[in-house]
């Protein structure tokens, strides 16, 4: 079984994602080469990816703070535990980047990155592209398209954003089973 949150991702954020990938083909067209209409759309596509991203942790954050909490049979008790493990939580204002997802996940009593790691090597080099993804969505928000911090470009282009989109698919993967089996260490049971 996977999480709430990793059935919300494959379905209604993937869908969402898609349709900026279709408004992409349509503006485009199927040949390759340089489009400049599309410029926009390929930072409209960042963004998305990264609020849907985003929006992915918080949910899943929230969906282990739940189980925790569930775990106490006192009713205020419980509630409280579930206030603390949320209550001003990176992701409900900042960017989902490495060290906000790892102060927010750390609430659990774990080593975040290292759980992912865990999960699938290839994690590392995710994790840098999702520091990459930040860097690019910053830019956009704040029209501020220096190439120093973009890796020298200035143009994004869709290969680098589905890039982004797929590493992204799998680090949620790698997020659902590693925090699945640290639910599952201190609760004794599957959260999902």
């Amino acid at each position: 079984m996977t999480s709430r949150s990793l059935d919300r991702w494959r379905t209604i954020r993937r869908r969402e994602l898609d349709e900026i990938e279709a408004a992409h083909a349509r503006v485009g067209g199927p040949v390759r080469g340089r489009r400049y209409t599309t410029q926009q759309i390929n930072r409209a596509y960042t963004v998305l990816l990264s609020s849907q991203f985003q929006g992915f942790c918080r949910d899943l954050h929230s969906e282990v703070a739940d189980h925790l909490a569930n775990a106490i049979t006192h009713s205020a008790l419980r509630d409280l535990l579930r206030v603390r493990l949320t209550e001003g939580r990176k992701l409900d204002s900042a960017n989902p980047n490495p060290g906000n997802l790892g102060s927010d996940f750390g609430r659990f009593g774990l080593a975040f990155w290292d759980v992912v790691k865990k999960a699938d090597k290839r994690n590392d080099a995710r994790r840098r592209r999702l520091e990459e993804l930040n860097v690019w969505r910053n830019a956009i928000a704040h029209h501020d398209f220096d190439p120093a911090r973009l890796g020298g470009a200035t143009e994004l282009r869709v290969a680098k954003v589905r890039g982004w989109r797929s590493a992204r698919d799998a680090l949620v993967r790698s997020f659902d089973q590693g925090l699945g089996r640290c639910v599952k260490d201190v609760v004794g049971a599957p959260p999902w």
